[in-house]
């Protein structure tokens, strides 16, 4: 059964946000996938997006820049940050920002779907979210 949610991929390393997009329509999702900040905000997918997953670290602007403004602007988008290079003071900043899941690369399959089922469900406790 296709779930009619749209999450949306934010990442500039080509393979992995089209490894990303396969994993996530494996689980049931409509996946839109873009390679950056820019591109995503200048898309009419934004109003659809139900969920966020996007790269800390990028050109232009950073995942965690790209929450802060989504924030700003009002739009109420869950968001869970990706990462080959954790940095504990980011995610933490990250959380504390009302980032729902800050991972790092590569990114187990069961904990990715925990933080989708979490983001999109709100209130629903993931039991790590790191």
């Amino acid at each position: 059964m296709l779930n009619r949610t749209v999450i949306s991929i934010v990442d500039d390393d080509q393979p992995y946000r089209e490894s990303m997009r396969k994993l996530i329509m494996f689980l049931g999702y409509i996946v839109e996938a873009f390679p950056s900040a820019a591109d995503f905000l200048a898309s009419p997918v934004l109003a659809e997006t139900a969920c966020l997953v996007t790269d800390v670290s990028m050109p232009g602007m950073t995942g965690l820049e790209l929450h802060r403004y989504l924030v700003d602007a009002g739009y109420e988008i869950p968001t869970i940050l990706v990462t080959a290079y954790p940095d504990e003071v980011v995610r933490h900043q990250a959380l504390k920002d009302g980032v729902v899941c800050y991972l790092s690369k590569p990114v187990d399959d069961d904990h990715l779907e925990r933080c989708l089922r979490s983001a999109l469900q709100p209130g629903r406790p993931i039991e790590d979210n790191s």
